[in-house]
């Protein structure tokens, strides 16, 4: 089956445009199977280091990452921001970063929801505090894919809707976004987020962490600096110098 919706993707897709394929590690093999054999060209294996404590295994070692597989339809992205970050420093450095680092193939720096009380005021939640979706992806994941790979203006879709963590990502950036959902109860559920705005669903509070990246605002769609930060939490002389 999910053979077959590469297939469709690749074929509503225009040229240059992405794919982000997330499954379990297990299945890794399939998934760079799957995206060759529909006509996408590899571009990185991302690891998704989620942050959380690992359960130990029996027979091997605990899982402590996702894997999602960057592809494009072609050979060259149409659309690719090299996003700048500045998470903390490893253990060992002596200098603070000037300019912050690149993003990499691994992200280190975001936390995955389904573990416990990690998952916050973000997680959706029944009026008895139970979680209404197990699998449902943080906002910051989806803002990394969206920054990356898309300009505002452009179309998102995501076949497996899900909670609607996409759609409610894609469009706070002033992206069009098409979901696919074929759960009534989720579908219901993207519905009302989409229509009753969260504060934990508001993604400038994220804002500051790209603000070493060049061209910031017209990645993120929004020119009014002020609404992207706390009060706070106002960027610095050097962050608005490194936006100009």
């Amino acid at each position: 089956m999910m053979r077959e919706i590469c297939e469709k993707v690749y074929a509503l897709t225009s040229e240059g445009g992405a794919i982000y394929f997330m499954q379990r590690e297990k299945n890794t093999e399939f998934v760079l199977q799957a995206l060759r054999d529909t006509g996408w060209t590899f571009q990185n294996l991302i690891i998704w280091k989620k942050k959380t404590s690992a359960v130990p295994g029996t027979k091997r070692f605990g899982k402590h990452y996702q894997i999602i597989a960057f592809a494009t339809k072609g050979r060259t992205p149409r659309v690719f921001h090299r996003l700048r970050i500045d998470p903390p420093l490893p253990q060992g450095y002596k200098h603070a970063r000037e300019n912050g680092m690149f993003v990499t193939d691994v992200w280190d720096d975001i936390r995955e929801l389904t573990s416990g009380y990690f998952a916050g005021d973000e997680a959706l939640r029944d009026a008895d505090g139970n979680r209404l979706h197990k699998q449902q992806a943080p906002i910051q994941l989806l803002l990394r894919i969206i920054l990356s790979s898309t300009n505002p203006g452009d179309v998102v879709l995501d076949p497996f809707a899900g909670s609607g963590t996409t759609l409610v990502v894609a469009e706070q950036l002033g992206r069009k976004s098409i979901g696919i959902e074929l759960d009534s109860e989720n579908v219901a559920l993207i519905e009302k987020r989409l229509a009753e705005r969260r504060k934990s669903d508001d993604i400038s509070r994220f804002f500051k962490d790209y603000a070493c990246t060049p061209d910031l605002e017209g990645i993120w769609g929004d020119s009014e600096i002020d609404r992207k930060f706390a009060p706070s939490d106002k960027p610095t002389p050097k962050q608005l110098a490194l936006l100009e």
